[in-house]
């Protein structure tokens, strides 16, 4: 029989197994609630802020006695900031004879599904949708995490009264009228959802019009006209846009077309805007939301439900959205009182961009910027693009030809990997002369890397084509940087720098990688999955819930869309070169940005193709942004890819897996098939996934 003594050395034992801390979300959480930066957490605990990042995001623990500060800490803000719902106080529930008839909430009959363990993780679960258009049972509404939304961020409006609401929710909506519909929506929907930052704003309520709701409220089914779709809007003198004037609610610039703003002076804290989204007037692009806009109401609205819990309340086509997290998550002013006066003013808030628009350096901007116009500039421009590269076929050796299968790659989301922990510019650019480079810097140099020599069965890393530079060019710090760690040295002509720095995509980088993870999860990829049963659940993963897959695709479209709309180009026939354009005046047109990020994932890129090159001694037949073809000698990654004998991924070169910059399984052809297109001029990598019957024209 156990002695006392030993009894309490196993409880001690236990005891020491308990966790110290908090969950690392929990901890983010506190010190977010606190208004405390990670920075200035890292100076109080006499650490880097690095290593607070690590603490939050669970790749570390604090070791004592720095562990216990930390933990008295998150104490201390727990019973400041008590997580939401964690003591929920619940208000009575009215009487059904004095409830408003707009105001009343339904939900739709579905069939009975397992119910879920009080362990189970916070992942947001979703009701199948309703067997029917109009619900026959009324229950209460899920509780939500903010009271003044109960209803959640956004509903989907038919033409019978229907506003269908995530979670199965359906609203009664009497609105006639457009402008009834928008006071609606405002007054008594309960739609919206918090802001991201504390700093921030919180997003307006979305309301999405069926074809049927569309007609209902007075606007035309269709939308046509002569001019580019993304400019179609209904016309000044339309009776909705009169009615919407007479009433006193104002439209943005772009006017009423497929994401349609309206919206009052907010009165204090107070919000008045409403945005609609017309889904016959193609508001929802088929290549970002695939499928979603023949989906049923509550089908859409689960969709988009999701991804406005996961990403933001769609704004607008998917790259507008992308942009617009970048600012909900490093809103550009906070409040700060004034110590002159007393009163609180708007104030920078340190890593954001800012409320002012910036101009480039002349090398960062397009051709037609009033910068490059107006000062004559011909030094040159950046151009860091993603790889479009085919391998000559002369390079291809007899060996590889003989292999009966060419193997295509992708890797996940290879831009919003390259944007985690990435250093950007936050100040305007300053010209210097000979500067030394300086990695850590971030900024375009004017270099000559034309005398490094590489292996031409890879493509150069420091041109989209792959081909060897032929003399100056301009190249982003991420470039230069691997030109360095190549083992060359590099001696910049020119330079454009910013002095102040900041990793400002990380939580856009943080937010959009869980939503993907998250979203491949509910399709049965998980990130537990041996690389065999990974390839099999991603063949399979479109056909589990094309809902959530439509997610998927629109996560991905935010990404790519975000990235590019940094460098929005102007648009229309009537534009002159030189003059400014509308994207121009965004604190978030910045090339610099975009440059950054694609410059270090073709820099990733490359290093994982030098790396297979060294283990494998396989060469890629083309590279196309995100996508590499390998001859192989079966139809699977797992004939080529390196593995230990331990049969675990060798490290450094493609890995399979669900989590972005790990690689997937892009499609398979015949080698002879992938030969044929290489001597024809054509890239592989644009077509290994098959099913395109002609191939792009000018490739």
């Amino acid at each position: 029989m156990a002695s006392e003594e030993e009894l309490f050395a196993s409880v001690d034992a236990l005891l020491n197994e308990e966790p110290h801390l908090p969950p690392p979300a929990e901890r983010a959480r506190l010190r977010e609630a606190a208004g405390i930066t990670q920075a200035r957490l890292a100076t109080a605990l006499k650490t880097t802020t690095q290593s607070v990042k690590n603490w939050e995001n669970g790749r570390s623990e604090p070791k004592s006695p720095r562990l216990d500060a930390y933990q008295r800490l998150l104490k201390g803000w727990a019973a400041k900031y008590p997580a939401p719902g964690a003591a929920p106080a619940h208000a009575p529930a009215r009487a059904a004879s004095t409830e408003p008839a707009a105001s009343r909430v339904e939900t739709a009959d579905a069939p009975q599904t397992p119910a879920v363990p009080a362990a189970a993780p916070a992942r947001p679960a979703f009701r199948p949708a309703p067997t029917s258009r109009r619900p026959t049972t009324q229950k209460a509404a899920q509780p939500a995490a903010d009271p003044r939304f109960p209803h959640g961020p956004l509903a989907v409006l038919d033409g019978d009264g229907c506003a269908y609401g995530v979670d199965g929710i359906v609203l009664d909506c009497p609105a006639t009228t457009v402008v009834e519909l928008v006071e609606w929506t405002l007054r008594e929907s309960g739609l919206g959802a918090p802001k991201l930052n504390r700093y921030g704003k919180d997003s307006d309520p979305l309301i999405v019009l069926t074809a049927a709701a569309a007609v209902k409220l007075g606007l035309p089914e269709r939308l046509e006209g002569h001019e580019q779709r993304r400019s179609l809007r209904l016309p000044e003198d339309h009776p909705v846009v009169k009615q919407v004037v007479k009433a006193k609610w104002r439209l943005t610039q772009r006017g009423f077309g497929p994401w349609a703003r309206i919206y009052r002076k907010a009165q204090g804290r107070e919000r008045q805007c409403v945005q609609l989204a017309v889904l016959s007037w193609n508001a929802l692009d088929e290549r970002s939301w695939p499928g979603v806009s023949e989906m049923e109401p509550a089908d859409i609205a689960r969709v988009l439900g999701v991804y406005a819990t996961r990403v933001i309340t769609p704004r607008g086509s998917t790259a507008v959205s992308g942009l617009e997290l970048m600012t909900a998550l490093r809103p550009p002013t906070k409040p700060e009182r004034d110590e002159e006066t007393g009163n609180w003013v708007s104030a920078y808030h340190p890593g954001s961009l800012g409320t002012e628009p910036m101009d480039p350096a002349p090398p960062e901007a397009t051709p037609e910027h009033p910068v490059v116009v107006q000062s004559g500039w011909t030094g040159g421009f950046l151009d860091e693009e993603a790889y479009q590269w085919v391998r000559p076929v002369d390079l291809l050796t007899d060996e590889e030809c003989t292999l009966p299968f060419a193997v295509g790659l992708d890797l996940n989301t290879a831009f919003l990997a390259a944007a985690a922990r990435l250093v950007v510019g936050l100040s305007a650019p300053d010209p210097f002369h000979a500067p030394k480079f300086n990695p850590k810097i971030p900024g375009s140099w004017l270099v000559d890397l034309s005398h490094i020599e590489l292996d031409p069965r890879l493509p150069s890393p420091f041109t989209p084509d792959g081909s060897r530079p032929t003399g100056p060019a301009w190249y982003q710090t991420h470039t230069v940087a691997y030109a360095q760690e190549l083992g060359y040295d590099v001696h910049p002509i020119e330079a454009y720098l910013r002095r102040e720095t900041g990793a400002y995509l990380d939580p856009w980088h943080d937010r959009l990688k869980n939503a993907y993870v998250d979203t491949l999860a509910d399709l049965g990829v998980t990130k537990d999955l041996d690389d065999r049963a990974f390839l099999a659940a991603m063949e399979r993963h479109k056909d589990v819930d094309p809902a959530m897959a439509a997610v998927l695709a629109a996560i991905k479209a935010t990404v790519k869309g975000g990235i590019g709309k940094l460098r929005e180009r102007p648009q229309g026939k009537k534009y002159k070169e030189g003059e400014r354009w509308p994207a121009l005046q965004r604190p978030t047109w910045r090339p610099d940005i975009r440059a950054a990020v694609i410059s270090k994932a073709r820099v990733n890129m490359h290093r994982k193709l030098r790396n297979m090159a060294t283990m494998t001694g396989l060469y890629p037949l083309a590279v196309l942004s995100d996508c590499v073809v390998y001859p192989s000698p079966g139809d699977s990654p797992l004939d080529f890819l390196p593995y230990a004998a331990s049969g675990k991924p060798q490290p450094g070169g493609f890995r399979l897996g669900p989590t972005p910059g790990l690689a997937k399984l892009e499609g398979v052809q015949p080698m002879l098939w992938a030969v044929d297109l290489m001597e024809k001029g054509y890239n592989p990598a644009r077509h290994i996934k098959g099913g395109d019957a002609v191939l792009d024209e000018g490739e």
